[in-house]
């Protein structure tokens, strides 16, 4: 019986522990040896991308407001992730920087998910690192993205699967050289996911019962819908407003919560020449 329950607690304690998992594209501790110090550029938004909102220039004014009021929330789960031993957000224009450094973008269709991932110059990058003192820099990029996805009404009744125009984040961590540290979305989670920050457009299933039409039209949200959405605040347990906006504040988490480090984790340690030896000599 003693037997019985032992087992079960080891089968047990991987659930109640949690399972470390690596979300970054090196092993853990070589990255927690690698980066010290982080520099986080203020979120850029990549305008040349598929964005076709119709105010372009309103929208792209609207989210930069936003991302400086919002980008502090995302540096302090950065740090609360106890990851670097310094995180910074720097004192850069995001629209020079992205310019300055962007090497190409190429749209990106892996395992059904579909994004855009960004290269860099890797002189450029590596001098920009170099006069900020930082071992890693954090891109965090919204940008526009067509791609198929199904909308149903409000009353559930209809629905409508076509291209729409969505708002995304990605995100990438990397060092001088250029090398791809971490990245979101994310490919070394169990269960893929990638969320948009926002749909710019609608199906309007209202104009086509209310004009008995059998061909609903996709329309883009308004200027100041899309406002609204972005500034809708999270609510407590009691249903009260906190500082907390809901579409920025969930990107976030889904970026951060892929950002720890175990720093208990130690490497395995390296079978020595001699202990090799000495194996093959016992199999004799």
């Amino acid at each position: 019986m003693r037997r019985v329950m032992l087992l079960v607690c080891l089968l047990l304690l991987p659930l109640v522990g949690g399972c470390a998992h690596n979300y970054y594209n090196l092993p853990q501790d070589v990255v927690a040896n690698k980066v010290k110090v982080l520099g986080m550029v203020p979120i850029i938004i990549d305008t040349d991308s598929d964005i076709r909102f119709p105010q372009k220039d309103e929208l792209v004014a609207l989210l930069t407001s936003m991302n400086r009021s919002y980008e502090r929330d995302l540096l302090r789960l950065v740090k609360n992730t106890n990851s670097f031993y310094t995180v910074t957000l720097l004192d850069a224009d995001p629209k020079a920087v992205f310019t300055n450094l962007l090497f190409r973008r190429e749209r990106r269709d892996d395992a059904s998910i579909q994004y855009n991932k960004y290269f860099w110059k890797q002189d450029a990058l590596a001098d920009f690192m170099r006069k900020n003192s930082l071992d890693a820099v954090m891109f965090v990029v919204i940008n526009g993205i067509t791609r198929p996805d199904k909308i149903s009404s409000s009353n559930l009744l209809e629905s409508l699967e076509t291209d729409y125009n969505f708002l995304v984040m990605t995100a990438q961590i990397v060092d001088a050289q250029g090398t791809v540290l971490w990245e979101y979305p994310n490919f070394r989670q169990r269960s893929l996911s990638y969320s948009p920050i926002i749909n710019l457009q609608y199906p309007d299933f209202d104009e086509a019962s209310a004009n008995m039409s059998p061909k609903v039209q996709v329309k883009f949200k308004t200027l100041e819908g899309i406002r609204r959405a972005l500034e809708t605040r999270r609510k407590d347990i009691l249903r009260r407003e906190t500082n907390e906006v809901e579409l920025y504040m969930t990107q976030f988490e889904n970026m951060t919560s892929m950002l720890e480090i175990d720093k208990e984790r130690k490497p395995a340690p390296a079978v020595q020449p001699a202990a090799q030896k000495d194996e093959k000599e016992s199999k004799k």
